[in-house]
């Protein structure tokens, strides 16, 4: 950071007078557990006895082979507790929580791991749980609505302008203003106003400090190049940030959507589609028009169909260090088939943006060339919006059959 919570133009701290108070707090709560050792040892002992961490980096062999260029390694963020790298910040910010004395917390989700990870964190640490959840977002990601539920959490669906991420992030938001004496807000990635994207890196930032160590020791070297997808961007930032200080090339796969060229995306950093501009509590580069209305964004992904991106990306792509592209929907469907048949894994739609543009750029390296891949989460959540896809016929001929045994009830 140049300047609390700025780095370099992007960043800040956009917010209502009535929530100073609230963010300084935060902010401060922070800043004393960062300071504190002790919070990170039980940090980590938390994320080891509750969520299973460190997770494993798992040589891709028979990916490997296929392309036949570098290796192939994957830090498995699927293998956290709720299926995804977000339980990272939401367990860490579950014991800031703990230290401000709040009994509330709410947040936003969009492909709705989020929304599970806090519901998990709030039935661990006994707190009332309210989740905002788009409309859209709902309809297909309707598994996690129903652990969401089962794990006691009040989801809010919201049908609000494009009723996907922006909108559930505005609602949360909302009901912050009204409820900030109990309440603390988890926001989800690595965006919004001082501290939070600070704050969630250095909770996922375990991802990045276990994978040097990991790769390290498998390997005796560094990796090539690590590949991450952005939504947000906290899982990249994770895996990124054990990694800033070497000879690393880093490369965030965006959402490509329908193509560039449709306009039916969310890339903000590897097109020149988006702008500089100011919402939601800090300034970095949205998809918005000339008048500074958000625009529709598209993905076959819930959790990287966002307006705005991480300002701490903004920065490491102003400064040269991350590079970005984008992978479309199509391609993202055919990487996460290959994963599956060649691998038996089952990345996130989200995650195989990541494993798109790796497997691109694998064969050009050498075999003595290290690549390595977050996986940032499991697949099964996904498995409507995939087989519909797929066009699986085994699968429709399954919902029919279920739509149709309800009806006679």
């Amino acid at each position: 950071m140049t300047e609390r919570g700025y780095y370099g133009q992007f960043g800040g701290s956009f917010i209502p007078e009535i929530l100073v108070a609230t963010f300084e707090e935060l902010v401060q709560a922070f800043e004393q557990a960062k300071a504190d050792p002790g919070f990170w040892d039980s940090y980590v002992r938390l994320m080891g006895n509750y969520s299973g961490r460190p997770t494993p980096l798992t040589y891709a062999e028979n990916l490997t082979e296929h392309f036949g260029g570098a290796r192939i390694y994957i830090k498995r963020e699927d293998l956290n507790h709720t299926g995804a790298h977000k339980a990272n910040n939401v367990m860490g910010q579950g014991l800031l929580v703990k230290r401000m004395g709040k009994s509330r917390v709410i947040a936003e989700t969009g492909a709705g791991q989020h929304g599970v990870a806090t519901a998990t964190m709030a039935a661990k640490f006994g707190f009332d749980c309210t989740i905002y959840m788009g409309e859209v977002d709902i309809q297909r990601q309707r598994p996690n609505v129903f652990w969401m539920e089962q794990l006691g959490a009040t989801v809010v669906p919201v049908t609000e302008g494009t009723r996907t991420l922006k909108d559930a992030i505005n609602e949360a938001f909302r009901d912050w203003v009204s409820a900030m004496d109990d309440t603390h807000y988890v926001l989800g990635t690595a965006c919004g106003p001082h501290p939070f994207p600070e704050m969630v890196t250095w909770f996922q930032s375990i991802i990045g400090r276990e994978a040097r160590n990991q790769v390290l020791e498998e390997t005796g070297r560094l990796p090539a190049r690590i590949y991450a997808c952005v939504g947000g961007g906290s899982n990249a930032m994770g895996i990124f940030s054990g990694f800033l200080d070497d000879d690393v090339e880093l490369i965030g796969v965006e959402a490509g959507g329908r193509g560039l060229e449709t306009g039916a995306h969310a890339t903000r950093l590897a097109s020149d589609d988006a702008s500089l501009g100011v919402a939601q509590g800090y300034k970095t580069f949205f998809l918005q028009d000339d008048d500074g209305q958000m625009k529709e964004t598209h993905s076959v992904a819930a959790g990287l169909d966002y307006v705005g991106v991480s300002p701490i990306l903004s920065h490491l792509k102003a400064s040269g260090r991350v590079r970005f592209t984008a992978a479309t929907d199509e391609e993202v469907v055919e990487a996460l088939s290959l994963s599956i048949r060649k691998e038996g894994l089952i990345p996130a739609l989200e995650s195989a943006h990541g494993f798109v543009q790796a497997f691109k750029e694998a064969p050009e390296l050498s075999r003595d060339d290290v690549i390595v891949i977050n996986q940032s989460g499991r697949g099964d959540k996904d498995i409507f919006t995939v087989a519909d896809a797929l066009e699986d016929p085994s699968w429709r001929k399954f919902i029919r059959d279920k739509a149709e045994e309800y009806d006679a009830h």
